[in-house]
């Protein structure tokens, strides 16, 4: 049996008093436990069920705390159909509202943004008309 499964088998702590130990021998040593446990996967805390969720929520448009945290999924059952109903409605009803929402965001940022490039090409056409131009 290597080191590695040993100290899977104390747990967690045994793999923190090592790499605290490998800090004390030597500050690369310690680095090199701690890489080894975050690319490892190791250290259970690190690993999410929908952490790839993070980097990218389903829908291409990158970090979405929300699911980050909530996992976009459906909690188990609590034994109460009625309450379970109710919880999937509510829950249904806030992801529409939710996805409104974000595209009512993506309309007015594309108003202001059209909106300023209106302003833009005005100003440019008056100083293209010269300074005795009438505005128009």
């Amino acid at each position: 049996m290597g080191i590695a499964a040993r100290l899977d088998d104390l747990g967690k702590g045994a793999w923190i008093a090592l790499m605290v130990l490998a800090f004390f021998i030597h500050w690369p040593l310690g680095l090199a436990v701690l890489a080894f446990l975050i690319w490892s996967g190791r250290m259970g805390c690190w690993k999410h069920e929908y952490a790839g969720r993070w980097h990218s929520n389903g829908n291409g448009h990158g970090h979405d705390w929300a699911s980050h945290w909530f996992g976009n999924r459906r909690p188990a059952s609590s034994g109460n159909r009625a309450f379970d109903e109710y919880r999937a409605e509510t829950l249904r009803r806030l992801e529409e509202e939710q996805k409104e929402f974000k595209e009512f965001l993506t309309r007015l940022r594309f108003a202001k943004d059209k909106a300023e490039f209106d302003e833009f090409l005005a100003e440019r056409r008056r100083r293209s008309q010269g300074p005795d131009a009438p505005p128009a």
